[in-house]
This record gives C-alpha cells, sequence and structure tokens, in this order.
C-alpha cells in the first residue's frame, strides 16, 4: 500500500489512549504527536501508563518528544477538551491524587464515558485482572529483559523497513498472537473485562494494560482495548454518529472496525467519513 497523506484535521467525538509509556525508550512519541495534531475531539481518555515512572526509576530517558506530548495534552485540556487521566501500574504514584484535578485534566480511578448512542462504557486501566490471568500481561510472561530485547530487535527491525520504503510493523504484535501462552493470557484478560462490565450493567468497558488493540462484542457487551504507542501505535476512538474505531497511526494509518460482525482494516483513503477543516 503507498503512502497516503491523512487529512489536516479530523473531527471525533471521544478518544481513548492508554500505554503510551512516556520516559520509556520504546515509545512512539512522534506518531502520537502527529496524531494527536491531527485530531479536534471533545473528549480526551488516558487510560494508563502515560508516563512509564516504572521504567524512568531504572533508566531515566526523557526525550524532548515526550515532553512535547505532555505540552500538547495540557494544552488540549487548557483548550476545552474534556481530559480524564486514570492512573495504570507504570504511573500508579498518581493514583494517590484520584478524584483530584491537575490543570484541567481530571483523575480518576476509573471512569464512565457515554456515547452518542447512548451506550455506557466503563474506563479502566486493566491490571485490575492481574490477579486472574496471574502475572502481569506479556512482559511478565517473556520476563523484563526478553521484552526489552524483543524491542530492540523491533526498533531496529524498523529502521530497517524504513530504508528500504516499506512501513511500520510490530514484531512484537505479531508473536503475541502466535505465542500460545500469551494468546490465552489476552484472551482470559478479555473474558475478565467483559464479566466485569456485565456484572456492573454497563454496556461496554474500554481498557488498556496488555498492549493488544482488539473489539469483542459478546451478549450485547462491548470490550475495546485502545492498544498502545510501544508497539501498536493506536487509540480507539468514537465518531461523531457514536461507531467506535481502533485507528492504527504509524508512517502508514488504517483504521480497524466492525462490519458485519468481522473485524475489517481501512486505508486512510477509503474512509468517506472524515469530517475534515
Amino acid at each position: 500500500m503507498n503512502e497516503i497523506p491523512f487529512p489536516k484535521k479530523v473531527r471525533i467525538h471521544a478518544v481513548w489512549l492508554s500505554d503510551i509509556h512516556l520516559g520509556y525508550k520504546d515509545c512512539k512519541a512522534d506518531y502520537l504527536l502527529n496524531f494527536l495534531d491531527t485530531i479536534d475531539t471533545e473528549y480526551l481518555y488516558l487510560v494508563g501508563d502515560i508516563i512509564d515512572i516504572w521504567s524512568m526509576k531504572q533508566n531515566f530517558h526523557w526525550p524532548p518528544s515526550h515532553n512535547q506530548v505532555v505540552r500538547k495534552l495540557i494544552k488540549m485540556a487548557r483548550n476545552g477538551v474534556k481530559m480524564v487521566y486514570i492512573p495504570g501500574n507504570h504511573d500508579r504514584v498518581f493514583r494517590d491524587y484520584c478524584n483530584e484535578a491537575f490543570g484541567a485534566i481530571e483523575i480518576r480511578e476509573q471512569a464512565v464515558h457515554t456515547t452518542q448512542l447512548g451506550k455506557r462504557i466503563l474506563m479502566i486501566h486493566g491490571d485490575e485482572f492481574d490477579d486472574v490471568i496471574r502475572f502481569s500481561g506479556f512482559i511478565k510472561f517473556i520476563g523484563d529483559i526478553a521484552y526489552d530485547l524483543l524491542l530492540f530487535i523491533n526498533r531496529w527491525n524498523n529502521r530497517l523497513r524504513n530504508q528500504f520504503g516499506y512501513s511500520y510493523w510490530s514484531l512484537a504484535a505479531y508473536l503475541k498472537e502466535r505465542v500460545s501462552k500469551a494468546a490465552q493470557a489476552i484472551h482470559i484478560f478479555e473474558q475478565a473485562a467483559l464479566n466485569k462490565a456485565k456484572t456492573e450493567g454497563y454496556d461496554g468497558i474500554v481498557c488498556g494494560h496488555i498492549h493488544h488493540p482488539n473489539f469483542i462484542e459478546k451478549d450485547g457487551i462491548v470490550y475495546c482495548n485502545d492498544g498502545d504507542w510501544i508497539e501498536s501505535c493506536t487509540a480507539l476512538v468514537e465518531k461523531n454518529d457514536g461507531v467506535l474505531e481502533i485507528w492504527h497511526w504509524s508512517d502508514r494509518s488504517h483504521c480497524m472496525k466492525r462490519l458485519n460482525g468481522e473485524i475489517v482494516e481501512h486505508a486512510v483513503e477509503q474512509l468517506d467519513w472524515l469530517d475534515t477543516a
């Protein structure tokens, strides 16, 4: 697929971002800045692991692009975007400030969003389900050192791909879908999230944490994982008509949506619903 320029500005109702991991060397801050510069939204939900304090305690890393992301988010909130920050396990220190505000950004342990179609969506980071899957996502499964090595290979693989004119591709995401124990852990996590939404009377749930963007609908309950900005470069968005989609945002962006019960992907040039400025 040829590289496709995205419109300068896209109006959408709500956006969910998680697992940005600012302060970690494999954070794709440049892609995220491009995404934030492209959207015009009313709501923006930060669903945990935005700043990787856990990683920075071991190896401090804070390039200018990470600072630019923080400044951009603060500016959006000051300019009227309704922003809620739900801390995750890598930035759990901010959980001490739940039900308070950092400027125009509200900090909550969990939150509820009502879509344009009237659906009530629960939002949590997802580390609440670690006891169910018995380890903290894919990182604990293969070990911190192995995960760092995988991301190192992923980083250099994409540098080579870029030199030869190929688009961004996540080796880590590819392996997670093909390693049986990792796939099993993801499935258990998704079912636990669906059960929580159903038990508590919500129409759906949005999580992050496991770095695996996905849609699932079961018994009328929708599970959405907005992915991450280390491996997948994805965001969950609600269009102005209330439809939810996952956007993959790299050098060649596309979106993932449900159509007749199946998940399909579209190149940007095929998205005729875009309301551009």
